[in-house]
């Protein structure tokens, strides 16, 4: 904690990054690493709109807004270094995955109602173990199994999009997400040797600006996939001649 600087939110009771706490506010602990949640709100919002503005189906929308509600508890988390905020960052974090399952696989589900009712109650029963038991090592592998469950099916999915701009978006998905690792370890791992140098790169707060990036490219080649999966004729275009969104064209029936 930075001298003559009282910590509002009292006693740490999270887990903690490199950063030192309480250094610009007394209200916020870990600055940097709480406004580099911005990006991906914004970037969520972007997706959102384009989703609404387009008719893109439900799930696309509700996956934008959880998108946002996942950098708003990371936000808290890292303002307040509370476990109760961090179990708000958390859980989330697991229900966004479970969403992610669901649009990429239930496209090829026969039962439709099914995956949705057990994802459901997978989903509520992971956050009612997580509020009464201190998940820790147990919480990154569980994550990391519900991520690597999403791979074969994001492979299939590049294999088949035949679309270069498409294909462009997940080799950025995959840099990102890359990029945003070698953060996170980097801060993890090194913080000892950080913590005395002069300047501390923020591993961490650059880990949540490149994965805003990272869901907003997954996204959009989400949406661009099942556009092509339902025959809107789906394209990358990209505003002001950078930032990249799908447009489709639906059949006038639809």
């Amino acid at each position: 904690m930075a001298k003559g600087i009282s910590s509002f939110w009292g006693p740490v009771t999270s887990a903690e990054w490199c950063e030192k706490n309480y250094v610009y506010s007394s209200y916020i602990a870990e600055f940097f690493n709480t406004i580099s949640n911005i990006p991906g709100i914004l970037l969520a919002l972007v997706g959102l709109i384009n989703a609404f503005r387009q008719r893109f189906e439900k799930r696309f929308s509700i996956l934008h807004i959880s998108n946002m509600i996942l950098a708003i508890g990371s936000m808290l988390y890292h303002a307040t270094l509370q476990h109760m905020q961090q179990q708000g960052d958390e859980t989330p974090m697991v229900w966004e995955m479970l969403l992610y399952i669901y649009i990429l696989y239930s496209p090829d589900w026969h039962y439709r109602s099914t995956m949705p009712t057990f994802l459901f109650f997978y989903g509520a029963a992971f956050a009612i173990v997580h509020a009464l038991v201190r998940l820790r090592i147990g919480f990154k592998v569980h994550y990391v199994i519900l991520c690597l469950l999403c791979v074969p099916r994001m492979y299939k999915y590049y294999i088949y999009t035949k679309d270069a701009s498409a294909k462009r978006l997940a080799k950025l998905y995959l840099a990102t997400i890359f990029m945003g690792s070698l953060c996170w370890l980097f801060d993890r791992l090194f913080c000892n040797n950080i913590s005395q140098w002069y300047f501390n790169p923020e591993g961490h707060a650059l880990w949540h600006v490149l994965m805003g990036f990272n869901s907003y490219f997954a996204n959009i080649c989400l949406m661009f996939c099942r556009a092509q999966q339902l025959g809107w004729n789906p394209k990358v275009a990209h505003f002001m001649g950078f930032f990249p969104y799908v447009k489709i064209q639906k059949p006038k029936t639809q």
